[in-house]
């Protein structure tokens, strides 16, 4: 059998050197740990332990799907739900290294909540005989007693000490949930480092790059950090980058720094190809604008689906149709939805009191303003919104990063919700708001979230973690507790007033222009020799002859 992983070939030659060195060996090969986390095409991929026991009597299986995000989560587990024996993430892997590590053992709660996240794994809870690192076979035990032993202080250390993460790097989380386990458990503090290159958290270097005025992450890591950066380091200064206005994100030196989707300016799909998502600021569009998108649907081939956030999403598109698509966009009038981005996504609206008889505010009035001032900001995560008109509450505006209810005296804030893969209701932080008021609010906010939040960190968790929770943030953004409003509003009004379109900005420069190529041999044409297959194609209602109608596959 050939494996393909380098966990198995590493058992190997551990049991071909046992041979050699010792004659009357009785060491075997006795099969490998297949566990694995790979990108695929840029779709995240995981699997663990047996994934397809679920077939046996004494295996159940619990499966989510997804399919407008393209998320795919399996979970194998023993007849009575408590013992772990596989798994398989398509789309979001990151509680890949907590389950692989439950594999054979207790999950620490029911099935669901370990498919959503709800309950993690505590490096100090791990037993000692769990495997970790299935590359190197390293055990939490392992782990541990190296930490103790050599007085190991950070993950660069226990992985040149262990060799747990030095290879695939997908246990790399779980061992520093391990390692800072230990340290906080022997009264050691724990260090809040983005990586081994800057021993700096991501809020940290916020403030640095934004005290002393950097530009470039050459010129960060030189002065502030050791080696060149990684795919975690990187793309973090990326963005701290971005949301401090350092221009194009596809000019000069950031452009090597952004991720998959950054890369192209468009969500990269499971099959190779990019989706398209114009902004349509709080779901208010024209007839003649939606005619544009049908159109350019239709012309280009590409598959269309109104989305939760209200718009319009076109799948199907290669590298070099993307600057073809967009042309026609933007020459209609729309702008780039931001959807590939770390930044704000939409400003969900109900109609309001325009139409509704029940509205008591114009929510898609305020849902456009707020779309239109923070398009393009770009956060730790991305950033969703919705205004309702009334408190009956259409848009939902209480599973959103920030969201609006109107009342009969003004407006009500809802802070740190979000729909995710840990739902979580946002918390009121404020009641019968005037415009003014509604709008500065969030402008600090979002500005105090972006300077102090981890890498990746949602603003639900944000929340969760920051001390004082709620009552401190009013202390901040409220009554300036911290003295820092006027430079969270300062912040604001300089994202506003510099806000620049980027596919309309990359149309416009050819040297950018030219990264938009499939095939860099045949940038105009791809080889008519490769075949581009459509995943999936529109679906129509077909009549059956004798039946209720029923909707089947084109």
């Amino acid at each position: 059998m050939v494996y393909g992983l380098v966990g198995p070939c590493f058992t190997m030659a551990e049991v071909v050197v046992d041979h050699l060195l010792n004659g009357d060996s009785s060491a075997a090969f006795e099969g490998a740990d297949l566990s694995t986390k790979l990108k695929l095409m840029g779709v995240d991929v995981a699997s663990f332990g047996d994934p397809f026991a679920d077939g046996a009597d004494n295996a159940l299986g619990v499966t989510y799907t997804d399919p407008v995000a393209g998320v795919y989560k399996k979970l194998v587990v023993s007849d009575d739900a408590r013992t772990l024996l596989g798994g398989v993430l398509v789309g979001d892997a990151e509680s890949y290294s907590t389950l692989r590590a439950y594999v054979g053992g207790q999950l620490p709660g029911a099935p669901e909540q370990m498919l959503f996240g709800g309950t993690e794994a505590a490096g100090g809870d791990l037993p000692g005989a769990t495997v970790i690192c299935s590359c190197n076979n390293v055990t939490a035990e392992k782990i541990r007693c190296d930490i103790a032993e050599h007085e190991l202080r950070d993950v660069p250390a226990v992985k040149g000490c262990t060799r747990a993460g030095s290879s695939c790097g997908s246990c790399v989380p779980l061992v520093k949930k391990i390692l800072d386990a230990e340290l906080a458990a022997a009264g050691i503090e724990v260090s809040k480092a983005i990586c081994e290159h800057f021993e700096y958290s991501r809020a940290e270097l916020f403030d640095i790059v934004r005290v002393r005025g950097i530009t470039a992450f050459s010129r960060l890591i030189a002065e502030h950090g050791t080696g060149r950066g990684c795919d975690i380091c990187k793309p973090a200064v990326a963005s701290i980058l971005a949301s401090l206005g350092n221009g194009h994100v596809l000019k000069g030196e950031q452009a090597a720094l952004q991720d998959t989707n950054d890369q192209f300016l468009a969500n990269m799909q499971k099959n190779g190809t990019y989706s398209v998502v114009p902004r349509i600021p709080g779901g208010e569009i024209t007839p003649d604008k939606l005619i544009v998108i049908g159109e350019v649907a239709r012309d280009f081939g590409l598959y269309t689906k109104i989305t939760g956030g209200q718009r319009i999403d076109l799948f199907g598109a290669r590298v070099e149709q993307l600057p073809q698509i967009w042309k026609r966009l933007v020459d209609a009038g729309f702008e780039s939805g931001h959807a590939y981005g770390k930044s704000l996504r939409t400003v969900k609206s109900c109609v309001g009191s325009t139409w509704c008889r029940y509205g008591v505010q114009d929510s898609v009035g305020m849902a456009i303003n707020l779309e239109l001032r923070y398009r393009g900001l770009r956060a730790p995560h991305k950033l969703k919104s919705a205004v309702s008109g009334c408190a009956r509450e259409c848009a939902e505006a209480q599973s959103k990063d920030f969201g609006i209810i109107a009342t009969e005296k003004g407006w009500n804030l809802y802070l740190s919700g979000n729909g995710g893969m840990r739902p979580r209701h946002a918390d009121l932080f404020a009641t019968d708001l005037t415009d003014e008021q509604l709008i500065t609010y969030i402008d600090r906010f979002l500005m105090f979230y972006i300077r102090t939040a981890d890498r990746l960190q949602r603003t639900s968790v944000w929340m969760e973690s920051l001390e004082g929770g709620l009552d401190y943030l009013r202390e901040v953004i409220v009554d300036d507790r911290l003295g820092i409003c006027a430079e969270l509003d300062a912040a604001m009004a300089r994202h506003v007033e510099t806000y620049s379109d980027e596919w309309n900005d990359t149309l416009k420069d050819p040297e950018l222009l030219r990264r938009f190529v499939s095939f860099v041999n045949a940038p105009e044409t791809p080889d008519p020799s490769i075949s581009f297959e459509v995943e999936r194609e529109q679906i129509k209602p077909v009549l059956v002859a004798g039946s209720s109608l029923e909707v089947i596959s084109k």
